[in-house]
């Protein structure tokens, strides 16, 4: 019997990948439901059977589970953007300038949701989404429904674990049965397919997933056992195993390729069954790859080239003013609505004062409208013909629409802040909100109407208050009962484990993001080496340059944030960096500057070594600097700086010698005192 359902299984899923990748169907639909029926009788008939990569899965289950957080074994990085042709050829130009003549893989950028697939031994055991590059949620039963993954390969030369990326998409086809079905229902309709499919993988119940129609299309392999040395022919071998990879890939050998591929895209792409919304080039060869390495936020080899948005014209009615967290204010346009890129356009950014005169914009007028990289919707012109006779210049606010405080600007600032920070409702609500998140202290219970409702009775009005709340204050307020003020409690409690980094971006200092409040934290690790830290002591630290670190030591001058941060560490908070676990300490009060392209790592596996045997990274080069770390190609002005300086350059094979040996490795060798090496090549 085992037999007969391993056949079932095994001539079901070349079924579903001839229909739903090849586009080829071999046999009816109604063959194909009685092959199903077959197997599901013998899978409830021997239920020592089951296995979850069975195609009777793909179905899905009603059964609700949260979806848990786990970790990405290899990070999920965003790609850089780029706009223009010349842009493009700016890309192509730096990547020859660092690694020479390359090949380029052009793919279709897809409009969805990123996933990673993990396979073991040919079957799927794992889907996770991006999350926020690091961690992301495991939606695997959800991603088990879509017909186009294989939940076993085809061959049997894949590597023994892997991952492989794609994007998961809503066809329009499905976007606009689902819509339908909804407003026949009286549901409010999903904005677009990206949100549609979002949406849709966060839904609990896997069986109603199984009904919306999602497809994915797979773009990038990683493990440590890939079979080929370059994307294009990864990505090849990724079809045979039963994957589905675009046929709209292409490779190509010149800017020229590149160029040709883009034109084409941009008006072929609307006749697709599928929403696209550019380009994406990719360095082929993955030792280019490696070579050229990756910032904190994107690959260095890649790059995304946006098609132009689609533009509407339509009439400006008012402006609003919004005040933002920092008490940044940003205008917003009401405009008549139109319909723009699928979705219904009724409020769109016109960003900040020079803008609006940079565009002579006034009320009344018909103005062009779109969507900056196909999300955000901005005016972009003007139709000054349309113009009404008496139409008078637009006047800018002077004073905060929320409390009256004179506006300021700041020099080489664009925008207009409201100063009151500690007595301006919305930047107070704002601090608070950006406290709670997710990504910051990760509070659960406390969305941003409990958070309007704890103000508004008084009970809070900075984050500090929070850790003073108790269940019994909470219960009487509407909205909330004695089961939810009790949740609400411990998930504050619980927030006090919250690693240092992530407290430092909770409390809110301007310019700091998750990123850089990492950064800061590795490299001061405690928040009074922070607050008492210099502007140049700041500025060593990666991604910080003058107005951020002037922006961290205002925050700190300021006597409120003091506070603040005085009653968040009584309360238990964690404002130190928890010790790492060194493979030596051999580098330990050494700090080191990265410049240049390297043969044996990348800058980022560079970083990693030093930092494990106790050195520090620095951004830029200064006296602070013990060494730097030269490549091929560093820059002209770092090894003057460091000549003059008198710091001494070394390679990344004098560094593993100095990890070997210890830092006295290289002190008696004149070949590291300020002038380049034998082995590195500039």
């Amino acid at each position: 019997m085992l037999d007969e359902i391993n056949r079932l299984r095994r001539e079901l899923n070349s079924h579903n990948h001839k229909y739903y990748v090849e586009n080829a169907p071999e046999i009816s639909d109604y063959e194909f439901d009685t092959m199903m029926r077959r197997l599901q009788e013998l899978e409830e008939q021997y239920p020592e059977y089951d296995d979850p990569n069975s195609p009777t899965k793909r179905v899905g289950s009603d059964l609700t589970t949260e979806f848990k957080s786990v970790e990405h074994r290899f990070p999920m990085l965003s790609l850089s953007n780029t706009y223009s042709m010349d842009e493009v050829r700016d890309f192509t130009e730096r990547i020859e300038k660092e690694v020479g003549q390359t090949e380029y893989v052009c793919e279709l950028k897809f409009d969805g949701t990123a996933i990673s697939l993990t396979y073991e031994n040919g079957t799927l055991t794992q889907a996770v989404t991006r999350g926020d590059g690091t961690r992301g949620d495991d939606i695997t039963a959800n991603v088990r429904t879509i017909r186009s993954i294989p939940l076993v390969l085809q061959g049997d030369d894949y590597p023994e674990l892997f991952e492989i990326r794609g994007e998961i998409i809503m066809p329009y086809a499905s976007f606009d049965k689902i819509n339908a079905e909804r407003e026949a229902n009286g549901e409010p309709l999903f904005a677009n397919p990206r949100n549609a499919a979002a949406g849709t993988l966060k839904n609990l119940s896997s069986a109603i997933v199984a009904k919306r129609g999602l497809d994915c299309t797979l773009y990038q392999l990683a493990g440590d056992n890939l079979p080929f040395a370059s994307h294009w022919e990864n990505m090849n071998k990724a079809r045979e195993w039963g994957f589905k990879v675009s046929e709209n890939m292409r490779l190509c050998h010149s800017a020229q390729d590149i160029k040709d591929y883009i034109s084409y895209w941009d008006d072929e792409r609307k006749k697709l069954p599928f929403p696209t919304d550019g380009v994406v080039i990719k360095v082929n060869r993955y030792a280019d790859q490696r070579a050229l390495g990756a910032t904190a936020k994107a690959p260095r080899w890649a790059t995304a080239y946006k098609f132009k948005a689609e533009q509407a014209l339509t009439r400006l009615v008012s402006v609003d003013f919004q005040v933002g967290r920092t008490g940044a204010i940003t205008p917003v346009a009401n405009l008549e609505p139109v319909l723009l890129a699928g979705t219904v356009v009724k409020r769109a950014t016109l960003h900040n004062a020079e803008q609006i005169a940079q565009l002579d914009i006034r009320i009344g007028d018909m103005v062009y409208v779109e969507k900056g990289g196909e999300i955000i919707p901005k005016i972009t012109g003007v139709d000054i013909d349309s113009r009404p006779a008496d139409s008078k210049p637009f006047e800018y606010i002077t004073t905060c629409p929320e409390c009256g405080t004179p506006l300021v600007r700041f020099e080489n600032e664009s925008r207009h802040y409201c100063p009151n920070q500690s007595h301006c409702r919305p930047q107070i609500l704002g601090r608070i909100i950006h406290f709670i998140k997710r990504k910051a202290m990760d509070i659960d219970g406390l969305g941003e109407d409990t958070v309007e409702l704890l103000f508004n009775s008084g009970l809070i009005s900075n984050p500090a208050d929070l850790y003073d709340l108790q269940a019994e204050s909470l219960t009487p307020l509407p909205r909330l009962g004695s089961k939810s003020a009790e949740n609400i409690i411990l998930s504050i409690e619980r927030s006090k484990q919250v690693p240092f980094h992530r407290v430092l971006f909770a409390i809110g200092i301007r310019f700091i993001g998750e990123t850089t409040a990492k950064y800061l934290a590795a490299h001061f690790r405690n928040i009074d080496a922070v607050a008492t830290a210099s502007t140049e002591e700041l500025m060593q630290v990666e991604e910080i340059g003058l107005k951020v670190a002037e922006s961290i030591t205002g925050y700190f001058e300021d006597k409120d944030n003091a506070t603040m941060i005085e009653r968040l560490k009584a309360a238990g908070l964690q404002f130190e960096e928890e010790t790492r676990e060194l493979s030596s300490d051999c580098l330990a009060g050494k700090s080191f500057v990265i410049s240049g392209v390297f043969s044996l790592h990348s800058r980022d596996e560079l970083k990693k070594i030093i930092e494990s045997h106790g050195g520090r990274i620095l951004a830029a080069v200064s006296a602070n600097a013990s060494y730097i770390v030269a490549g091929r190609n560093i820059g002209p002005s770092k090894l003057q700086k460091a000549e003059k300086l008198g710091i001494p350059l070394i390679s990344e094979q004098q560094l593993e010698e100095m990890i070997e040996h210890g830092p006295q490795a290289n002190e008696n060798d004149d070949t590291s005192s300020g002038q380049p090496t034998q082995g590195i090549l500039f």
